[in-house]
Parts: C-alpha cells; structure tokens; sequence
C-alpha cells in the first residue's frame, strides 16, 4: 500500500511536470519579442503562453488539457505499480524455487512459501488439485492432465494480473496525440474566428494564439511518447518474469506426479 502511495504522488509530480514544462517553454520562447515591446507584459502574464490558455481558453481547450493530465498520470501510475508488482512476483518466485523444493512434503513446501505470493497461489492449487480428482465428470479426466489443467489455469492468473492495465497504456500511447491534435486545431480555429471578428490579422496577433495552441500537440505527445516506451518495456519484463513461473510450475507439476500422496 505504501508502495503504491509512493507510486502515485511520484507519478502525479510527474505528470505536472509534463504540464508546467511546456508553458515554460512558451515563456522563454517569447520573451525576447515581449522585451522589444515597451509595454512588455511579466513572463507570468505572457498572453501567448499555455498559463492564459488555462487561464482564459474555451472550455474545450480545459477539458482536452484535463483529459491529457489524467491520462498522463493514469500512465505513469501503471508504470511504476507494474514494475513494483514485477520486482515482486520475480523475486517471490526465486525465493520458492530456493526454499519450496527443499522440504520433505508438498504440504510443507506450501506452508513454507508467503501468503498471497503468486508461487504459493500456484503450489496451493496445484496441490489441490492433486489431492482432490473425484466427481462424476472429472473422473473422467486423468489425474495428470487434470493437475496440468488446473496448474496451466493459475499461471493463467498470474499472467492476467500482472498484463493488466497495460491495455490502458496502449490506449494513452495511440490516442493522446490526437487529443492533442484536436485541442490544438480548436484552440486554432478560435484564434482565428477572434482575429477576422477584430479584423487585424498582424503577425503578432497571429503568432500568440496559434503558438498557444500548438502546445496542445506538444503536449498530447508527451503523454504518448512515455506511454508506448512504458508499455513496450513492461511487456517485454512479463515475458521474462512469466518464464520464471512457467518453470516453477513445471517443476512442480513434475514433483506432484511424482508424489502420489500428500502429507498433512
């Protein structure tokens, strides 16, 4: 719990940043052209910056920018819980393999491993099920290929908890830049609307706003760019985290047909 605590404000911070460093950036960009002017605006009221886009944007513009930091930090939580969870499940499988194989009995071996681990869910049901093979229609299946059901069925499990939420960074990585494309073409569309109702359309009633706007883009590809690097990273870790429960449930599966009975 506190793990994920710690993951959470790191990701929020994170995903801020994100924010804020783009406005920055505005701000830096145009301040050599506020300097030359003689009413120079303060770099924190800069017109042309994201902060007045906030501050003063349709409520489209605010909803796209909302949308984004969620999804930004939605990401950036996932990556950070996954990995924790990986680092887990990776370590409590190297410490059953040490400590599992060595006790006289599979029930001991059970009892040896952490509650709520991946590899004492997996070794409990195998277990299970080895013990238990009765039924009018599991008779008909035998006991191997029902405790290799059963044992394919719980690193099935695992596999599915330790694969969730990356479909959300799939989703983040594909669409985020077209949410920011669609904020920036809004965000486009009004600064033109407002420069033709004005009837000025000088370079730097022009520049300000569709600069402003730009940022939507700038920003909806920083919030993919970490999701699709996230996603491909995490999914390549599962892979190898997954072989260790693989072969610890082959080994297993092995040591239980070996062993008719189990010790209580």
């Amino acid at each position: 719990m506190f793990s994920r605590l710690s993951a959470l404000i790191a990701t929020l911070v994170v995903a801020a940043s994100l924010v804020v460093a783009p406005a920055h950036a505005q701000d830096a960009a145009s301040a050599p052209v506020a300097e030359q002017t003689a009413a120079a605006p303060a770099a924190n009221d800069n017109p042309y910056g994201l902060m007045n886009l906030i501050k003063n944007g349709h409520a489209v513009d605010q909803a796209v920018l909302v949308l984004l930091l969620i999804m930004s930090a939605g990401s950036w939580f996932i990556t950070f819980t996954k990995l924790y969870d990986q680092y887990k499940v990776g370590k409590d499988i190297s410490d059953a393999r040490a400590a599992f194989f060595k006790k006289p009995t599979l029930a001991d071996g059970v009892k040896a491993l952490r509650e709520g681990t991946a590899a004492r869910y997996i070794a409990q049901t195998a277990v299970e099920a080895g013990e238990h093979h009765e039924g009018n229609l599991t008779e008909n299946i035998d006991r191997n290929t029902w405790v290799t059901m059963n044992i394919d069925r719980a690193v099935g499990d695992v596999s599915s908890k330790m694969g969730s939420g990356l479909g959300f960074l799939a989703t983040v990585g594909s669409t985020s830049p077209f949410i920011g494309l669609f904020g920036t073409v809004w965000g486009i569309l009004n600064a033109l609307t407002a420069i033709g109702v004005a009837g000025q359309a000088s370079i730097d009633k022009v520049a300000g706003p569709v600069g402003a706007a730009l940022i939507m883009t700038a920003i909806g590809l920083a919030v993919a760019v970490p999701a699709v690097i996230g996603y491909n990273w995490l999914l390549n870790r599962n892979k190898a985290v997954l072989a260790q429960v693989r072969a610890f449930a082959g080994d297993l599966h092995g040591v239980l047909m070996g062993s008719r009975q189990v010790k209580r």
